[in-house]
């Protein structure tokens, strides 16, 4: 087992993000979707000369990509984005490909249950395919109720995955877990083998060890399950406006990096910008919680 990040949470170059990874011990990074945004041979270089290798990507379903939406056009962009993704995975030498199968914040159904359900098979199925081929696992990823309304617990995604094919594994995220599995232990240990990826937040989306999970006994829980894939930190601080707020130093001005669209797709998961120094803080508070755990 390691430590990795994704680095959507926070636009900035992604040498800084990686740079500061190495700073407090992390391994690897999951970096979010964005296939285009990146030169993955010069992205390879900053990898190699910090010390930290790329675990593998997250799918970012912003507005449009969906693989259960009823425009069939739309079916096939999205087919078409999460291979890509897979193709940056693999000239980074990562080996995971985690996916979230319908947008983010979409809520209302399209089509009945069953329809929905086949669209989901057959897109996933061609990702599959396309990634097994090159030795990249597809881990498909729950969310809560109030971010989708397609995959929310650990069952599901075993059912869905099972269909899509034999090495299909599943990701889990024990932020989306605290809400929607009536026994979190149970809900890891019925995955099993098959769970190929593990994000990992607070109750509150905070960063591990600052909310009410108990991490001593999660993380002792994957190492009986045989687990050695990555904990993934995704938390997603929410910004206070109140006069309680005991984080002053939290919110920043927009990076130049910001473009609408990641700027709204971290508003929608209840953020907003944060400053370096306290994501920074974050990322290490987190350190401390779950390093001295894996070891």
């Amino acid at each position: 087992m390691h430590l990795s990040m994704h680095n959507w949470m926070r636009a900035e170059p992604i040498e800084v993000t990686i740079r500061r990874l190495a700073k407090y011990g992390y391994e690897s990074i999951e970096i979010g979707g964005e296939p285009d945004k990146y030169d993955t041979a010069e992205l390879r270089r900053h990898l190699q000369e910090n010390g930290i290798r790329c675990w593998g990507s997250i799918s970012l379903m912003f507005t449009g990509l969906d693989l259960i939406q009823a425009d069939e056009k739309g079916r096939a962009n999205t087919v078409r984005y999460l291979k890509d993704c897979v193709t940056m995975v693999k000239e980074l030498d990562g080996e995971i490909m985690s996916i979230v199968p319908s947008e983010v914040g979409k809520i209302h159904a399209q089509a009945d249950p069953e329809t929905e359900w086949q669209w989901a098979v057959e897109g996933l199925r061609e990702v599959y395919e396309y990634a097994h081929k090159d030795g990249i696992r597809v881990a498909l990823e729950p969310l809560n109720r109030f971010e989708t309304n397609f995959l929310n617990r650990h069952d599901q995604a075993l059912r869905l995955a099972e269909e899509v094919g034999p090495d299909c594994g599943v990701c889990l995220d024990a932020f989306h877990m605290n809400i929607e599995e009536a026994n979190f232990r149970q809900a890891l240990l019925d995955t099993g083998s098959r769970l190929y990826d593990f994000h990992v937040a607070d109750n509150n989306r905070m960063a591990c060890g600052q909310g009410a999970l108990n991490w001593a006994e999660i993380v002792g829980t994957l190492k009986e399950m045989g687990y050695d894939g990555a904990l993934t930190v995704e938390f997603v601080a929410p910004i206070d406006r109140t006069p309680a707020n005991p984080y002053k130093n939290a919110t920043a001005s927009a990076e130049k990096e910001l473009t609408e669209e990641q700027l709204k797709f971290i508003e929608d998961h209840g953020s907003g910008v944060l400053s370096e120094e306290f994501y920074g803080w974050l990322v290490e508070e987190t350190g401390k919680t779950l390093l001295p755990l894996i070891k």
